[in-house]
């Protein structure tokens, strides 16, 4: 950001402007303006991914262990498949006993930049050398922070604009669901035991340095998002984003990199004005949603879903979707899971970079236009987002002719009318 404002592009600069097909002025007006991120770790090995006005949307997945389920080389592979299908970043949210040998691992596996809450390392090992996850404190948290930073991630997800006021708000608000960010519940559960102030607010000058010495891209974690349709658009929700808002300006003015997290579980009628709100409040920072889920009803098939409103939500203005499985609230993702969720979240991307005109976006769509008139089935797999499916599915039943498939066969429409003009 600082050698944006400078005006001098930059390896990752050049890199991203290649990449996205646009002038590399665009990329460092953005940069210096705050509207574009390139989460790039001074330490770390990714390749420069720009986030942000203007460029194509983002996708995410999240990986990682737990305390029930770890398996490092489960993980890594997860990791690969995530990336082999078009995930841009990865976030390794790994809660089990080996969780720094999963993100090294993952590290050294895929080049794409890496994310992570460092609350979960401060938690983690409060549990095991002070007896709870409540019982760490301010410098353990800063602590996370700062080794995840020299470890090389790229980006953190720091729950900065959860407060006391705030954790009051929710306990008298007419919410169902409560707290169902995880960084957020271990965040509200300390300041509830101790009744203080919560130490990533309090500290955060202190964070943007860490930020800075490292090139760590912040991204503000919605520690109140919204867990059912129900709970969507609050006040809290709403408040939380207005501290936010707040941070946004203090890191830009700090020469940090900085995103802001949404919802959630957002009704369709609501998203767009959600991320009208964001964009407001945050000044147009780069906007990093979980889906958003439409519907509470399709436990299995909440990648569906979550497509369904990151469409919306991209076509919005949203720039950065994070991935949902068919395991969303059920399970720990396979690797089928993965792929699947990489898959709808593209989709999403696709449909949203269309309606926003982004460059590149609807040259694919017409030439996946023409192969189909030209029964080019081979160039149609190449376009296709999943190029083994599509494959599969023709192969299903064999056809005498290569200009048919099985659904219309000879009263195929586009052979009536090319033989008949």
């Amino acid at each position: 950001m600082k050698e944006a404002l400078r005006g001098n592009i930059t390896d990752e600069i050049k890199s991203v402007a290649e990449t996205e097909g646009i002038d590399v002025h665009k990329i460092i007006k953005g940069l210096a303006n705050g509207r574009i991120v390139i989460p790039k770790n001074i330490n770390g090995k990714s390749r420069p991914v720009g986030i942000g006005k203007c460029l194509k949307t983002k996708i995410n997945a999240n990986i990682g262990s737990s305390s029930e389920l770890e398996k490092v080389e489960w993980e890594v592979e997860k990791a690969k498949v995530a990336v082999k299908y078009g995930a841009d970043t990865i976030m390794d949210l790994s809660t089990g006993p080996e969780y720094e040998r999963v993100l090294k691992a993952i590290m050294e596996t895929v080049n794409v930049p890496i994310g992570t809450v460092p609350i979960y390392e401060a938690g983690i090992t409060a549990s095991n050398t002070k007896g709870a996850v409540v019982n760490m404190d301010g410098d353990d948290m800063l602590r996370a922070i700062e080794n995840q930073a020299k470890a090389g991630v790229d980006f953190v997800t720091v729950h900065c604009g959860i407060t006391m006021d705030l954790i009051n708000k929710v306990k008298n608000s007419n919410r169902i669901m409560g707290i169902v960010s995880r960084g957020g519940s271990f965040l509200a559960a300390w300041i509830l035991k101790h009744q203080e102030e919560n130490p990533l607010f309090k500290n955060y000058d202190y964070i943007l340095e860490i930020a800075e010495e490292y090139d760590v891209t912040l991204s503000l974690g919605d520690g109140l998002r919204p867990g059912c349709l129900h709970d969507a658009s609050d006040v809290p929700q709403i408040q939380e984003l207005v501290t936010l808002g707040e941070l946004v300006v203090k890191a830009r003015d700090k020469g940090v990199q900085v995103m802001v997290e949404g919802p959630g579980h957002v009704p369709i009628n609501q998203i767009k004005a959600n991320i009208d709100i964001q964009k407001t409040i945050c000044k147009d920072a780069p906007f990093y949603v979980l889906g958003p889920l439409v519907t509470d009803l399709a436990p299995g098939y909440d990648h569906i879903t979550s497509a369904i409103g990151g469409a919306i939500a991209a076509a919005s203005g949203a720039d950065f979707l994070c991935y949902v499985t068919p395991a969303e609230h059920l399970a720990i993702p396979n690797i089928d899971d993965v792929k699947e969720g990489v898959i709808a979240s593209k989709i999403a991307a696709e449909a949203g970079d269309i309606a926003k005109g982004v460059n590149g976006a609807w040259e694919r769509e017409v030439e996946m236009a023409i192969a189909r008139k030209n029964f080019d089935w081979q160039k149609q797999f190449e376009l296709a987002f999943d190029q083994e499916k599509p494959v599969k599915c023709r192969e299903r039943k064999h056809v005498s002719e290569q200009d048919m498939c099985t659904m219309c066969g000879e009263f195929c429409a586009l052979r009536l009318v090319r033989d008949n003009i």
